[in-house]
């Protein structure tokens, strides 16, 4: 599955230049960049990293997955149902950008409560500041964060940032594996 998921990502989600001509959400150039949401959009794409996250935090006895809107939507919704077809539920929900200010307010939705275990994904980790803030809102909404699981590591630090703030952390794809598998073709 996750060489698949490397295809995948490498035919829809992944350019590269030998030029830095990419700019990030931090504001800087790269020869690289990733939009995972045209494979974690895909139905097949879906499957693949529903699957591999599930992999990833079923042994974590959590009881949600999420992340940050809107790349971690499509992940935490896959993660959820396959983890139900593996006749092992975890809830999938989901960390606004902005806080609700109407109703009743609060930043994660899902059904999910203070106190309960969960894993914060992401699909793409540069310096991890998106899913380090997710982190931050889960603990402040009373969720005990216990691991967290990136689609796609850019290997720029983010990983090792965002274990500042949680120990468990692990990457599916690597920017390494996306390059080789890239050369490939």
């Amino acid at each position: 599955m996750k060489q698949e998921l490397i295809e995948m990502l490498c035919q829809k989600s992944f350019k590269y230049s030998g030029k830095p001509i990419y700019k990030l959400v931090s504001g800087t150039m790269s020869c690289f960049y990733v939009n995972c949401k045209p494979t974690t959009l895909s139905a097949r794409g879906m499957y693949l990293a529903g699957h591999l996250v599930f992999e990833a935090i079923k042994d974590q006895n959590v009881t949600g997955v999420g992340g940050l809107t809107f790349g971690a939507d499509p992940i935490a919704v896959a993660t959820a149902f396959a983890s139900e077809l593996k006749e092992h539920p975890i809830n999938a929900f989901s960390i606004r950008k902005t806080q609700k200010d109407h109703g009743i307010v609060k930043w994660i939705e899902g059904d999910i409560k203070p106190g309960e275990r969960v894993a914060i994904i992401d699909d793409v980790a540069t310096t991890g500041g998106s899913t380090i803030k997710a982190v931050e809102r889960a603990r402040m909404e009373g969720l005990d964060v216990v691991k967290v699981v990136i689609l796609v590591d850019r290997q720029e630090g983010g990983l090792e940032n965002i274990r500042k703030h949680v120990k468990n952390v692990t990457a599916i794809v690597s920017r390494d594996d996306l390059v080789k598998q890239a050369k490939k073709l």
